[in-house]
C-alpha cells in the first residue's frame, strides 16, 4: 500500500491523479487501496507461486513492463495463472479511473483485478501473434502456451478486446498486427466494418 504521508510528487502520483479534487498524498481509505495499486508507480514482479517456470518483469519494447521467460517453456504448458482481487462489474465501473487498468473479465458479472493481489500475469503484454491463449478453469485463469517459448522472449497474449469502446492502437509490432487491441473487422478507411 501506498504510504499516505508521502509526497505526492516523490510517489510519482500527481501527475496520473491529477483530474482527481485534492492531493494525491492526502487521498481517501479507497483511492488509496483501490486505485494507487493500478497506478504509474506500480511495479511489476512474479509471483512465484503462481507459476511452474522461471519468469522476470523488465522494461518491455511494447509497453511499460513485460514478463519474459527466464528458461524454456514448452507449448501446451500451463504458464502462469492470472490472480487478483475479484469484483463485480459495477465495481470495475468505479476503478476504471485508473491511469492503468489490469482487469481480467472471467464470467457474467465477474471480473478479477491483478492490480491487488496480482501474480505478474497482469504485466503480461498484448500481440497480435501471441504465445500464450486463456483458459479458464473451475473460476480461475491459467496462461496456456500455444509454442515453444525460449528463455528470454516476452510473454504474450492477445487481449481480443470486444464491445463498443474505442479502437486502442497496438504496438506489438507483429507482422501480422491488425493495428489495434479491438477485434473488429476495421475497413479500409479506419470505420468498422458490416
Amino acid at each position: 500500500m501506498v504510504d499516505q504521508t508521502a509526497d505526492a510528487d516523490a510517489l510519482g502520483l500527481a501527475e496520473a491523479f491529477s483530474h482527481l479534487p485534492y492531493d494525491p498524498s492526502e487521498a481517501p481509505p479507497f483511492v488509496r487501496e483501490v486505485l494507487f495499486p493500478g497506478g504509474p508507480q506500480a511495479v511489476a514482479r512474479v509471483n512465484p507461486q503462481a507459476t511452474q517456470f522461471a519468469l522476470e518483469s523488465r522494461a518491455s519494447p511494447i509497453h511499460r513492463f513485460g514478463i519474459f521467460a527466464q528458461e524454456p517453456i514448452p507449448c501446451g504448458a500451463e504458464v502462469i495463472e492470472y490472480t487478483g482481487e475479484r469484483i463485480s462489474y459495477r465495481e470495475a465501473a468505479r476503478r476504471r479511473v485508473r491511469p492503468h487498468l489490469y482487469l481480467f473479465w472471467i464470467t457474467p458479472g465477474q471480473l478479477i483485478d491483478g492490480a491487488i493481489g496480482g501474480s505478474g500475469a497482469e504485466f503480461i503484454n498484448h500481440s497480435c501473434e501471441p504465445n500464450l491463449v486463456t483458459h479458464i478453469r473451475d473460476g480461475r485463469v491459467f496462461f496456456v502456451s500455444v509454442r515453444d517459448i525460449a528463455a528470454g522472449e516476452e510473454l504474450l497474449l492477445d487481449y481480443k478486446v470486444r464491445g463498443d469502446i474505442d479502437r486502442i492502437p497496438c504496438h506489438c509490432g507483429a507482422a501480422s498486427c491488425r493495428g489495434f487491441l479491438n477485434i473488429d473487422e476495421v475497413d479500409v478507411d479506419g470505420d468498422k466494418g458490416p
